[in-house]
């Protein structure tokens, strides 16, 4: 399997991840230094959607993204991901949401370095007390890592180590996976493969919800959610998304 090659996702039996998102609101500070990072935010994400979420810096994207996946807590508004409502939930209980729900990919990788490919997926597993060691070594193949599983991420290229980043997320076997600039270290021909990746992650059954500024994302989306000033301003369903393998920017 080349560079740009990926197996398919493993298969999921039910569509998952749903998200609603009601009257959500985030504001850092306060008086005049006040940053309304979100306003008043509606959306509905289905099970199994792939969803892009795009928006200049500043748009509140990243916010929304954190708190759907219970990093940060809204000031208002009703959440519910994955059946579960983590409006109120408590810190602790957060933490458990996190680790039996969502999978979280990011931009920078931030793999362990002194560990390989394979034990930066074991890794996950040990510390959430979720999944199966013996899975790490399917991940990697399903990712199009197989041969490279006893390598440490300072001998893998960017590609690679999103890749391993990706299977590192799906470890814990989460209803949800959220990718924050996915592509955004890579250059146009590894960062479609992880587009690719993605895209089969979701039509194996798993909600992905990746947030970017890439307009090209758009293609592959089945939804596609324009953000600008903290604040949702369409959400257009895609209904011929291209496939990744096609894409380019």
């Amino acid at each position: 399997m080349t560079e740009h090659q990926t197996a398919h996702a493993p298969a999921i039996e039910r569509p998952r991840g749903g998200i609603r998102l009601h009257g959500v609101g985030k504001t850092y500070g306060e008086g005049e230094a006040a940053v309304h990072a979100l306003t008043d935010v509606d959306l509905d994400i289905a099970p199994g959607e792939l969803v892009t979420i795009l928006g200049a810096s500043g748009s509140g994207k990243t916010t929304l993204l954190n708190i759907i996946g219970g990093i940060e807590s809204a000031d208002t508004g009703t959440i519910v991901v994955a059946g579960q409502d983590i409006s109120t939930t408590k810190p602790a209980a957060l933490g458990a949401f996190r680790r039996d729900h969502v999978g979280f990919v990011f931009q920078f990788f931030n793999l362990i370095p002194s560990l390989t490919a394979r034990e930066n997926v074991e890794v996950i597993i040990e510390l959430t007390g979720r999944g199966d060691h013996r899975r790490a070594p399917e991940l990697l193949t399903a990712v199009g890592l197989s041969d490279r599983a006893d390598h440490f991420p300072a001998q893998l290229s960017g590609g690679q180590q999103q890749r391993v980043s990706i299977a590192r997320a799906l470890a814990t076997d989460p209803d949800l996976l959220l990718a924050d600039e996915p592509t955004g270290a890579l250059d146009v021909a590894t960062g479609r493969s992880v587009l690719e990746l993605l895209q089969r992650t979701s039509r194996a059954g798993r909600g992905v919800v990746m947030v970017t500024h890439n307009e090209v994302t758009a293609q592959i989306a089945d939804r596609v959610i324009r953000m600008r000033d903290g604040r949702v301003v369409s959400a257009d369903t895609n209904a011929s998304p291209l496939d990744a393998a096609n894409v380019r920017w």
